[in-house]
């Protein structure tokens, strides 16, 4: 007689995990760690004290007749909110269907278009962009309004870059003749080190600020841990434990004291590779208008689908530019 097996038999139902399995990263560090809040027009504006430099030469005359007087003047600053989206179609079919790892189709479909436009405001929040009215609105990210920063040797500096988000440190964030990912402008690549590091944070620590974020590309965090590492620097590394274990070989570094403040080393995907922010998460905020933050909208009817999109109008108010750091020029291989 014939063997009945899975080679011959008919009705045996396939094997679908009810899973679906998602490899690419949604973690965003930046939107993450800035405050949130939201402004009620499309441009916003607010102001930055300044103190005047303390004078070590502050001796009066007894009795003396005042005849100048000291202006403490606020600055104001202004970006202006983007719009982004992403949108998707399904055919009623397959929301109608059992669908494995899912329950309706364009529910997923709305989800996934959720995280992607996380990712897209994370790469633009970490990219060269200044505020621009022409064409599609564009707001100001970090590079274009961070003012104690590190380019590297004969970096071609924009002598009128002032931090308000109008244009960027460098006259040209595009021209990259040697093919490596970094912009001529930028000035000669020069590895990560510890020096650089206290230098810019020394710069914002004597500006103000506090930085307690050190964000940098997967690339650069492999080098921050080897510069700190074989320079002999101090890694404390504590290890509780209650029953004894193999011992565990320590080659990364996570958090930095530097002499100006601690800082946590935090990789982010989206980061360019040839840069690292230092920021004071204080003093940066992404914002939204009212009802517009990652906000679902359907569209109208297309024939047997269903349509929608996520969108949202976003910027981002960095309320002290002083107060964070920024490192380029690094080689990045």
């Amino acid at each position: 007689m014939a063997v009945v097996s899975t080679a011959n038999a008919i009705g045996a139902r396939e094997s679908l995990a009810d899973v679906i399995y998602r490899i690419d990263p949604d973690e965003v560090p930046v939107l993450s760690s800035l405050k949130k809040g939201t402004r009620k027009n499309t441009l916003f504006d607010w102001q930055v004290q300044e103190l005047a430099a303390a004078d070590a030469t502050n001796a009066q005359a007894e009795g003396a007749t005042i005849s100048s007087y000291n202006d403490n003047l606020t600055t104001r600053l202004q970006n202006q909110m983007q719009i982004a989206y992403k949108a998707f179609k399904v055919s009623d079919t397959i929301d109608a269907v059992d669908t494995a790892g899912r329950e309706r189709e364009s529910a997923y479909q709305s989800l996934l278009a959720g995280i992607t436009l996380r990712r897209d405001i994370e790469k633009i929040l970490t990219s060269d962009q200044a505020k621009s009215t022409s064409g599609n609105r564009k707001a100001a990210t970090l590079s274009s309004w961070i003012t104690n920063t590190s380019l590297g040797a004969s970096a071609t500096a924009n002598g009128s870059f002032t931090g308000d988000g109008s244009d960027l440190p460098i006259t040209d964030a595009t021209t990259d003749a040697g093919s490596d990912g970094i912009a001529d402008d930028w000035g000669t690549p020069r590895a990560l080190s510890v020096d650089l590091l206290e230098t810019v944070m020394q710069a914002a620590f004597e500006d103000g600020g506090n930085p307690s974020l050190m964000v940098m590309s997967p690339v650069q965090k492999r080098k921050f841990s080897a510069a700190t590492i074989t320079n002999n620097d101090t890694i404390n590394n504590q290890v509780n434990m209650t029953t004894p274990k193999a011992a565990t070989a320590v080659s990364a570094v996570s958090v930095f004291l530097s002499d100006f403040g601690q800082l946590e080393a935090v990789v982010d995907r989206f980061m360019p590779n040839e840069r690292v922010y230092l920021l004071d998460p204080e003093f940066a905020e992404y914002v939204t208008l009212p009802g517009r933050d990652f906000v679902k909208q359907d569209l109208a009817k297309e024939g047997d689908s269903t349509r929608g999109f996520v969108l949202s109008e976003f910027s981002m108010q960095v309320s002290a530019p002083k107060a964070h750091g920024a490192i380029y020029a690094l080689t990045n291989s």
